[in-house]
């Protein structure tokens, strides 16, 4: 491919991230249909053309995907795979291919499908010089949570711990996306009746959620009813009320946005409560409930 034509078609697809980054994804769609057909147009035997025309359909499918439009977005995908098939210099891209293939999968409900593409995505990131660790770590959180719907719990908490054992390992264990995986394998454990385990997940997420940020966000907030939670099931409910009251204080400061959070963090504070007989305290929380809503 003549390098002018290539500049072209790369200042196309150049476009559509800015206009992706603007949130104009119509325009967006636009500018990769532009770039998908001039790559088209000089599509031939010469692997710089092929790299050009699948580049231009993964713009186009992410475009797609956005938009909603599902089946568009697969077709491209697909088209694009074909087009690297048996490339070993083209790895890290068929992992992103395979990644966003199977993502769609995911959103039509396909979920067998879906666990099938995000596997092979995960092995062409493997296969990569240097292997893509951060989007194994992603695709892997995305596996346990196909694992965990169909009840494997075994399959997701592998998943799960080898997502967090990269992200703690790249990224550190006071980074956003550990706090998420680590409250992620909290709730896998919660659910599955291993508390101990869950009380220190759910520790380490919020641990890592306070040095980030603070106690006013949604996400400390979030794991203070998650340990609460947690501590319940192993008898330290003093503790348990305490991180009930932060929870509760930190919706209360975010806001009306957060009223159906502040509503489920009282209803599981005001059960514990009533369990434990004080009726009081419970009815308070429901006032204080009602003090918030009617601001």
């Amino acid at each position: 491919m003549d390098s002018p034509t290539s500049t072209l078609i790369q200042i196309l697809r150049g476009r559509v991230e800015e206009q992706v980054a603007l949130g104009d994804l119509d325009e967006a769609l636009h500018a990769a249909n532009a770039a998908v057909l001039k790559a088209q147009q000089m599509l031939s035997e010469d692997l710089g053309s092929i790299d050009e025309f699948a580049s231009s359909l993964e713009v186009r499918a992410n475009v797609y995907r956005q938009l909603g439009h599902l089946d568009e977005a697969r077709d491209d995908y697909k088209q694009a795979i074909d087009q690297l098939e048996n490339r070993p210099d083209r790895l890290a891209q068929l992992g992103r291919l395979f990644a966003g293939y199977g993502a769609v999968h995911d959103q039509l409900g396909n979920s067998e499908r879906a666990a099938e593409l995000w596997q092979q995505a995960v092995h062409y990131f493997e296969a990569a010089e240097p292997p893509a660790s951060l989007d194994i770590a992603t695709l892997s959180n995305n596996l346990a949570y196909l694992k965990k719907a169909a009840g494997d719990i075994e399959g997701a908490e592998a998943h799960f711990l080898r997502a967090l054992q990269i992200l703690h390992t790249e990224l550190g264990p006071d980074h956003e996306e550990t706090a998420a995986v680590s409250n992620n394998i909290g709730a896998l454990y919660q659910s599955s009746g291993f508390y101990e385990q869950a009380r220190e997940m759910h520790m380490m997420a919020l641990d890592a959620r306070r040095k980030l940020f603070g106690e006013a966000h949604p996400d400390t907030a979030q794991s203070h009813n998650n340990l609460a939670l947690a501590l319940l099931a192993t008898g330290e409910t003093a503790m348990a009320r305490r991180h009930f009251e932060k929870a509760l204080d930190a919706f209360e400061v975010l806001g009306i946005e957060y009223s159906e959070d502040l509503e489920a963090v009282a209803e599981n504070y005001c059960a514990f409560l009533r369990e434990e007989g004080d009726f009081a305290a419970a009815d308070a929380i429901a006032s204080r409930l009602q003090g918030a809503a009617a601001v």
